[in-house]
């Protein structure tokens, strides 16, 4: 006879153990027969044949053997192969196997059977050589079995052996997120840092550009400082006295303490929906606002630097009162834009006094008012500007201050500081502790910004009322603790003018702005937002889109309007979603993620990273992105910062594509593939680091993928998952936004633009 013996073609575990029963066989019965690979289409599985006579096939793996050997006995080995051992390797998963009860001779006798068998649990075995049993390894060891296995591995691929999950994690524990006190008091010898935000005023619902401009932006900074393990604090809470409380509660029939109810808890809502992780989140309709706010005013009255004077007001004859700075408009005698406000034009910046504003009228109700005396109290800024302008020119250069905060407060300074009236003619706000001004109480301006120093008060009775006093830790420690603010810039002069104009004129040693960080203008598609027309997107409108909120976290922060106005546009929005988080950042770690839960068990594999080519240009490449992201974010460029984490994630892509993630890589390259592996796992848990102060939430999720602890940003890349941690299950991290959504959206947000 001429035979011809052809093994099976598609890799698979129970195609591999096919051909090794028959290339065993053939070393050991037939030496001068070998198993080949036949090109014919039809040959679909294995086949004996003799050439000479077409009529005789043999398509069974385990009747070839026999037939080889000219021995056709039936063991009960061949019965619990063909039973037992068969089931699990039709699966096709070497773990198919591991909880099987095995039955294996005692010695080695090269027979159809104990070949049959052998090659049935060759793949449980296989590289293992410490669980493997003495019949196993001495059956192996034959020169003509050792042969026959030589043979089948290089005509069909046994697929590598998944690392065994132990649970192990070896973490270094130095370079995880650190957790925090419950009471977060400043610490001898570390860096200290006190973060607020414009306290948003609690009458509105916050829109998108008020939210980057303060509470997000503080947020992504306070949440990279915590990352670095700085010892950092992050105070907010609703500004609620003032006009617009007072008016607006009569307008609902509601009294002001109500409004403000209603309204901080929608703010904390919208807040808690964006992930805004404030350490305290108050109000300042609090006892110790009143307390710490007259005492700053009783300590500036006594260093002389308040006076009093009867001036004219605007005075609305309709509702009969005062009327507040922002409760006028009119057109700005300086640019000539027709909303100027009483206090400030939205425009050209220039604050301004009412009566300055041509042709005014009462915000309330339109009607022109008529101008009346009214005696108030000034806070002498002419007086505090000598040591006020020294204070600006040391901390705006040492902190690095914004540039726009420091045009804004330069220009100023410039002007010449005037008295500045800090007391109104209302009943809603902090009283103010002198006889005969009963009915009048402090400017809202002057008193919103001491809002922050009675919120942290608070902040520490609401953990032991015998704790307050701990505030004047953070608010009265200089030397230890550097104030960064986040606001926008309509915002500054109060904030680097009325108020450190305030804490100096007390005499008291007060921590003053270090850092301050200002954004200008989000646009909503070309206009403005505005609440009554409908036009643009609020705090409660992101939740309704459905779209989560790391989502909306990154399209503001990556559009964070830093040095000039910015726009939000609905095709942006969609484009960054689907052509950034999905293809970029979702793409790099579902991919790896995915590769590793299939081929290595979810284990981190040993590895060396000589196997990586070029790996120093890689770890170059990643330290040196990584540096431009920690430069970025200590300067507060917090655009910048998240455009260097997104370039890291790339150059994670580029890293799986440049080295062919793949399966090839793994059957042909297995150290290579070890290393890939590995390296890149660790890449994704750096990603998780650099990206969780703007996107917190995908962070967690990927933590959980990575079955890892927050990770801290290190100043390089270290391979913090070692070998021999298991990872978690995949999870997808975003998903894709339809194009149809878009017209959507811009219906639905777009009001009634005016013409």
């Amino acid at each position: 006879m001429s035979l011809e013996l052809f093994g099976a073609k598609r890799s698979s575990l129970n195609n591999f153990v096919k051909n090794l029963k028959l290339s065993i066989a053939a070393a050991v019965y037939k030496p001068d027969l070998k198993v080949e690979l036949s090109p014919e289409t039809e040959i679909k599985d294995v086949l004996l044949r003799d050439k000479k006579n077409p009529a005789f096939q043999l398509t069974e793996p385990n009747a070839i053997v026999k037939y080889l050997a000219d021995d056709f006995t039936n063991e009960e080995l061949i019965k619990f192969e063909e039973t037992v051992l068969y089931k699990a390797l039709i699966s096709n998963k070497r773990e198919s196997l591991n909880d099987i009860e095995l039955k294996l001779p005692e010695s080695v006798k090269l027979k159809p059977a104990q070949i049959i068998l052998f090659a049935s649990v060759y793949p449980r075995f296989e590289g293992d050589e410490k669980s493997a049993p003495k019949w196993f390894t001495e059956f192996a060891q034959d020169e003509k079995v050792a042969s026959g296995i030589k043979h089948a591995l290089s005509i069909s691929k046994l697929e590598r052996r998944k690392e065994t999950n132990t649970g192990a994690q070896n973490l270094v524990k130095d370079h995880l997120v650190k957790s925090q006190a419950d009471r977060i008091l400043p610490k001898a010898d570390e860096r200290n840092i006190l973060i607020t935000s414009a306290l948003p005023y609690v009458n509105n619902v916050p829109h998108l550009g008020n939210i980057v401009g303060s509470v997000l932006s503080a947020d992504i900074y306070a949440r990279y400082a915590k990352n670095r393990n700085y010892n950092a604090i992050f105070i907010c809470g609703t500004d609620e006295y003032g006009t617009a409380t007072e008016t607006k509660a009569l307008e609902d029939g509601v009294t002001p303490q109500q409004l403000c109810d209603k309204y901080h808890k929608i703010h904390k809502q919208v807040y808690d929906w964006f992930d805004i992780g404030f350490d305290y989140f108050g109000r300042t309709t609090t006892p110790l606002q009143t307390e710490i706010a007259q005492d700053i005013f009783k300590k500036l009255d006594k260093g002389e630097y308040l006076e009093e004077k009867t001036t004219e007001q605007l005075y609305c004859e309709h509702h009969h009162s005062f009327l507040a700075d922002r409760f006028v408009e009119g057109i700005c005698p300086k640019c000539g834009y027709e909303d100027a406000r009483g206090d400030q034009c939205d425009k050209c910046g220039q604050l301004l006094d009412p009566l300055e504003l041509i042709e005014p009228r009462c915000k309330v109700d339109g009607t022109k008012p008529i101008v009346k005396p009214s005696t108030h109290i000034y806070l002498k800024l002419n007086e505090l500007e000598t040591p006020l302008k020294e204070w600006v020119d040391i901390s705006s250069e040492k902190g690095a201050w914004s540039k726009n905060s420091k045009t804004i407060t330069n220009s100023w300074i410039k002007q010449g500081l005037e008295p500045r009236c800090i007391t109104r003619d209302l009943k809603w706000g902090t009283p103010v502790p002198r006889p005969g001004y009963e009915d009048k109480v402090l400017y809202v301006w002057f008193d919103a910004t001491i809002g922050y120093v009675s919120i942290t008060a608070n902040y520490f009775k609401s953990i032991d009322e015998s704790s307050v006093d701990n505030w004047q830790k953070w608010w009265k420690n200089p030397e230890n603790v550097d104030l960064y603010q986040f606001m926008g810039k309509d915002n500054v002069p109060f904030h680097t003018v009325v108020f450190p104009a305030s804490q100096i004129g007390t005499g008291d040693n007060w921590t003053k702005l270090h850092h301050l960080s200002t954004t200008e203008y989000l646009q909503y598609e070309g206009g403005k937002f505005s609440k009554s027309r409908g036009v643009g997107v609020f705090g409660n409108n992101a939740e309704e889109t459905g779209v989560p909120a790391s989502v909306w976290r990154y399209y503001l922060a990556s559009s964070r309007p830093e040095t000039s106005d910015a726009h939000f546009s609905w095709d942006d929005f969609v484009t960054k979603n689907n052509s950034e988080l999905l293809a970029n950042l979702g793409n790099f770690v579902n991919r790896i993620v995915k590769f590793a839960i299939a081929k290595y068990n979810g284990v981190l594999p040993q590895y060396d990273t000589k196997n990586i080519p070029n790996y120093d240009q890689f770890l170059t490449d990643i330290n040196t992105l990584l540096g431009t992201y920690i430069k970025n974010m200590e300067a507060v460029n917090l655009r910048k910062g998240l455009e260097t984490a997104m370039l890291i994630s790339s150059r994670g892509n580029q890293f799986l594509q440049e080295n062919k993630l793949d399966n090839t890589l793994y059957n042909e390259y297995p150290d290579k593939s070890d290393a890939v592996v590995a390296i890149g796992l660790n890449l994704v848990y750096l990603v998780s680091a650099v990206i969780s102060p703007f996107m917190p939430d995908t962070t967690k999720k990927i933590n959980e993928i990575l079955n890892a602890p927050a990770l801290s940003i290190t100043n390089t890349f270290i391979p913090i998952l070692s070998p021999g941690h298991h990872i978690g299950q995949a999870q997808y991290l975003f998903t894709r936004i339809d194009e149809k959504k878009i017209a959507e959206w811009r219906a639905l947000y777009g009001g009634q633009q005016k013409k």
